[in-house]
């Protein structure tokens, strides 16, 4: 498949700029901590091992930094079976960002104490959410945070 196939594409790089960064948004979702991400010849062996598909490191290199010019359709569905995305997500706004705010999500579960005030807090009433909800966007606000969208909100602006 030629670039100027896909969805969207004109033939120029912006849409190889998108492809690499949201290739390179999901390997930081995949390895948040960066001294422990794999460099590109260990993340290839390892969609290599995972999906049976093979893609170099160099290509997967040159993908996530828009140096290449073409994809297969099934480089696509190794990639996005890897990261367990729908192929879209690469080239679709709203799909993407579906896959962001879920990653999103995912990320802030990581931290043990979001967990537990997310566990702790099921089963309150509506009434007693919505005061802890307006606790948090209190702290959040105090502490110069940016707002967060509800899940199907717009982000708001900042």
């Amino acid at each position: 498949m030629k670039e100027s196939d896909l969805p969207g594409g004109q033939g120029g790089r912006p849409l190889l700029a998108q492809f690499g960064e949201r290739l390179r948004a999901l390997i930081v979702a995949l390895y948040p901590d960066e001294r422990q991400r794999p460099g590109y010849a260990k993340l290839a062996a390892q969609i290599r091992q995972s999906t049976g598909g093979t893609i170099s490191a160099t290509y997967l290199w040159e993908l996530a930094t828009g140096k290449k010019r073409n994809l297969t359709v099934e480089q696509l569905d190794v990639l996005a079976e890897f990261f367990g995305v729908p192929p879209e997500y690469f080239f679709d706004d709203e799909a993407a960002e579906r896959v962001r705010a879920q990653l999103k999500l995912a990320s802030a579960l990581r931290d043990a104490r979001v967990r537990n005030l997310a566990m702790r807090a099921d089963g309150l009433s509506p009434q007693t959410l919505d005061a802890l909800l307006t606790m948090v966007n209190e702290a959040r606000r105090i502490q110069q945070l940016p707002e967060v969208a509800a899940p199907g909100e717009a982000e708001p602006d900042s």
